[in-house]
C-alpha cells in the first residue's frame, strides 16, 4: 500500500505529537518492567526466592508477552491503536501496581505475567501508528525515537527507584510507577486523534489472517531473528544489574550510574539507526541496501561482548554493554522499520505480533536457561558469549532467506479474507 500523499506537509506535522505519546507510553513500559531487574537482589532477600525461581519470574514474564502480542497485534489491526493502546496500557499498569501487594515467588510470578500480557501491546500499536502517520523515508526515524523511550524509562528506574526504596521501600517502588500509566491513559485519550488520510483506507481492508502472514517467508526471518536476539535485550534488563552487583560488587545505592550510562548508550543507539538508514534511504540508497547495512553497523556494535564477561574493570565492562545495548536498539529500529517497509497498514501490526511472540518465546527459553547456568556454573561468559555473536550470524539468515526488501504484494496476503 503506497505512502499517503501530504505526508511531509505542516498540515501533518501532528505526525511528531503522535510520536512523544508513543515515545512517553515506551518510557513508562520499560519502567514497569525493569523495576524487577533494578530491586532483584533486594527482593531476593526480603521473598528468599532462589537464582531458578528468579529466571521462572521472568519466564512468566516472557511467556505472558509472547501471548499478548499475539492477541495485541490482531486486536490493534481490528480496533486501531486509541482504543487497542489503551486497553493495554490499562492492564498493565494494574499488573505494575500489583507487584506491591506480593508475598511470595509465586506472587511476584503471577504479577509478572499479568504485566507481561498487557505490555505487549505496547510495540504492535506503536509501529502501527508510526506506519499510519509516517512515509517510508522517516519511518525508521520515528521508530527510532519512540524507541528511545525504553531507555529512558531504563535510565529513569535506576535514577529513581533506590531513592523511593531507600525511604518508603520496595512496595512503594512498585505502587508508584503502576500509577503513571493511568495518567498516560488520560493524555492519550483527550490528545490523540486519528489521521484522517489513513483512517477512511484502512477502514475499506481486513485485517490480514496470521494463516496469510504465516505463509510468507519475511515474516519467520524476523520471527527467527527476533527469537535469537530479543533474549539479548532482556539479558540486559533482568541480569546485568545482577552481574554488575555480583562480577564487581556494585551495590543498589551505586547502581544508578551505571545502569543510566548503559541505557543512555542504548537510547543514542536506537536513535542513531534509525537515522542511519532514513539518511542513506534520503540519499538514494534502496530500502534493502540502507536497511542492511545500518542492521550490519549496529549488529557490528555487538560483538565486544563477547569480552564482556571476563574483564576486570567495572567500567570497561560497563562501557562494553553500553555499546552492546545501543548496537541491539539500532537493530531493533531497524526490524521495525523494515516490518513497516514490507505489509500494509493494515497488516503491520500484526506482523509485529507474530514476530515478537517468536522474541518472547526465545525470552522464555534464554530466561529460564540463564537462571540454571548461573546456579550450576556462576559464571556469565557463555551468555555474553553468545551476545557477542548473534547478531551477525541472524543478519547472514536476514540476507539469505530476503535477498531483497521489498514490499509484499497484497493480492498474495488475500486480503478480502479473515480469521
Amino acid at each position: 500500500m503506497p505512502d499517503q500523499p501530504g505526508a511531509d506537509s505542516p498540515a501533518t506535522g501532528y505526525r511528531w505529537v503522535i510520536c512523544s505519546l508513543l515515545f512517553l507510553a515506551t518510557t513508562i513500559n520499560y519502567m514497569d518492567r525493569q523495576i524487577l531487574g533494578i530491586l532483584a537482589d533486594v527482593l531476593q532477600r526480603d521473598i528468599g526466592w532462589t537464582e531458578a525461581q528468579y529466571g521462572f519470574i521472568v519466564t512468566a514474564f516472557q511467556g505472558a508477552y509472547a501471548a499478548g502480542l499475539l492477541m495485541f497485534g490482531a486486536l490493534v489491526d481490528r480496533v486501531g491503536t486509541r482504543l487497542g493502546y489503551s486497553v493495554a496500557i490499562a492492564i498493565w499498569s494494574v499488573a505494575a501496581a500489583a507487584h506491591g501487594a506480593a508475598r511470595s515467588a509465586f506472587d511476584f510470578g503471577a504479577a509478572r505475567l499479568v504485566l507481561g500480557f498487557g505490555e505487549a501491546g505496547n510495540f504492535p500499536a506503536a509501529v502501527k501508528a508510526v506506519s499510519e502517520w509516517f512515509n517510508q523515508r522517516e519511518r525508521a526515524l520515528a521508530i527510532g525515537l519512540f524507541n528511545s523511550g525504553s531507555n529512558i524509562g531504563a535510565i529513569v528506574t535506576p535514577a529513581v527507584v533506590p531513592w523511593i526504596v531507600l525511604r518508603y521501600g520496595w512496595r512503594a517502588a512498585f505502587f508508584l510507577t503502576g500509577a503513571v500509566g493511568g495518567l498516560w491513559i488520560m493524555l492519550w485519550l483527550v490528545a490523540y486523534r486519528p489521521r484522517a488520510a489513513s483512517y477512511p483506507a484502512a477502514a475499506h481492508a481486513r485485517r490480514v489472517p496470521w494463516r496469510r502472514l504465516l505463509k510468507m517467508r519475511a515474516i519467520w526471518a524476523f520471527l527467527l531473528a527476533r527469537f535469537l536476539t530479543d533474549p539479548v535485550w532482556w539479558f540486559y534488563l533482568y541480569w546485568v544489574p545482577k552481574f554488575l552487583h555480583s562480577r564487581h560488587g556494585v551495590t543498589l545505592d551505586r547502581l544508578g550510574l551505571p545502569l543510566i550510562v548503559i541505557y543512555t548508550a542504548a537510547g543514542a543507539g536506537s536513535i542513531f539507526g534509525g537515522w542511519l538508514s532514513s539518511t542513506l534511504l534520503r540519499r538514494g540508497w534502496t530500502t534493502n541496501a540502507a536497511r542492511k547495512t545500518a542492521i550490519l553497523a549496529c549488529a557490528l556494535m555487538v560483538t565486544p561482548m563477547i569480552f564482556g564477561a571476563t574483564v576486570s574493570s567495572t567500567w570497561t565492562a560497563v562501557w562494553i554493554v553500553s555499546l552492546a545495548a545501543a548496537g541491539h536498539q539500532g537493530w531493533a529500529a531497524n526490524l521495525f522499520a523494515c516490518l513497516s517497509d514490507l505489509f500494509p497498514k493494515n497488516a503491520v501490526s500484526s506482523a509485529v505480533g507474530l514476530t515478537g511472540f517468536g522474541g518472547s518465546i526465545g525470552g522464555m527459553c534464554a530466561a529460564t536457561t540463564t537462571g540454571y547456568i548461573l546456579q550450576t556454573t556462576g559464571s556469565y561468559v557463555p551468555v555474553f558469549v553468545w551476545a557477542g555473536v548473534a547478531y551477525l550470524v541472524i543478519l547472514g539468515l536476514i540476507h539469505l532467506m530476503i535477498p531483497r526488501l521489498e514490499p509484499v504484494p497484497a493480492q498474495s496476503l488475500n486480503m478480502e479474507q479473515t480469521l
